[in-house]
């Protein structure tokens, strides 16, 4: 075989350490929200969050000499991911805290490809439906269930708590696809996308939050613990975050890079049960383990694939999604 049309492979040394870095980061967002909502409103948790990470991404943005987009069509259509993808989501997994373990709502954001391939199939029409991913679908939502417990019965806190993570998951869920369509193809690169991004949900959580929970509480009236979270799931989770899951990309391909989804809520699991010494029933985690099955059946994770023919940098056209 001609070695210009060998597949190149990365040295697992050179994009490991930025894979399990970032599963760590995104894992422990879960834990800085549990903490956050101790003393914050979900909104306001959000709003300091989001502001955080939208200045971290603009100081980046600067370092690079980078720019924000300029036009107003990529403008109206991130102002619909901003909202979708970062100011609901973020806040419902804020109110969601409040009621269900941080390591449960980790278990909850990993359900996000499950919706997004529906959306993608009947609503944006941007992926096709095949049988290995209706089969891979129905496992999923199969897990879902048995998550929820729903032989347990269907009230109180704690389920509300689970419908709200996965209202926040549904929200990327649809988020995703429509910034494939309408955003996938943009001449600006990743960062600036998403530095916009942050902040259009900034300002849509300033004008939200006051009218909702009143004013937000000035930042030297909160505790150091909360202060660190808010700082950790802004400058960690989004800035840094982005900026690692960017090389993953850039190394290890898009396709190896998104399997970060399946370390996430190991991370969120491990995490809380080491620093908030949470709990969790025995169908919870096995019913994670069937949506992560699903969720490898709908990608093609599982079984043989045909070898690339040819190399390719992989360049992506769009942000990647701020889903946790």
């Amino acid at each position: 075989m001609n070695s210009h049309l060998t597949p190149d492979r990365p040295a697992l040394r050179s994009w490991l350490p930025g894979f399990v870095a970032l599963a760590a980061i995104w894992g422990s967002s879960f834990l800085f929200i549990k903490v956050g909502v101790r003393e914050l409103h979900p909104l306001h948790l959000t709003l300091y969050r989001v502001t955080a990470g939208a200045l971290t991404l603009l100081v980046v943005l600067l370092a690079l000499r980078d720019r924000l987009p300029r036009e107003p069509r990529v403008w109206a259509h991130l102002f619909v991911v901003a909202a979708l993808g970062v100011a609901v989501p973020f806040t419902l997994f804020g109110y969601g805290e409040q009621r269900v373990e941080s390591m449960l709502a980790g278990i909850w954001n990993a359900t996000t490809p499950l919706v997004v391939l529906p959306m993608a199939v009947l609503v944006f029409r941007t992926e096709r439906l095949s049988t290995r991913r209706a089969v891979g679908l129905g496992l999923g939502f199969a897990g879902v269930l048995v998550v929820l417990g729903v032989w347990e019965g269907v009230a109180g806190s704690h389920f509300t708590g689970q419908l709200m993570c996965f209202g926040a998951a549904t929200c990327y869920g649809v988020a995703v696809p429509y910034q494939k369509r309408f955003v996938a193809g943009s001449a600006h690169s990743g960062l600036s996308l998403s530095a916009a991004q942050l902040v259009l949900a900034a300002g849509q959580l300033a004008v939200v939050a006051p009218l909702v929970a009143g004013a937000p509480p000035a930042p030297t009236g909160l505790s150091v613990e909360v202060l660190a979270s808010v700082l950790a799931l802004g400058a960690l989770g989004t800035g840094l975050a982005f900026v690692i899951n960017m090389r993953n990309i850039r190394v290890a391909g898009a396709s190896t890079a998104a399997t970060v989804t399946y370390l996430i809520p190991v991370f969120a699991v491990l995490i809380g049960a080491l620093a908030l010494d949470e709990r969790l029933n025995w169908h919870q985690p096995v019913g994670a383990l069937v949506v992560l099955l699903g969720v490898a059946v709908t990608q093609g994770l599982l079984g043989r694939r045909r070898p690339a023919s040819v190399s390719a940098p992989v360049v992506p056209a769009a942000a990647p999604p701020l889903t946790r």
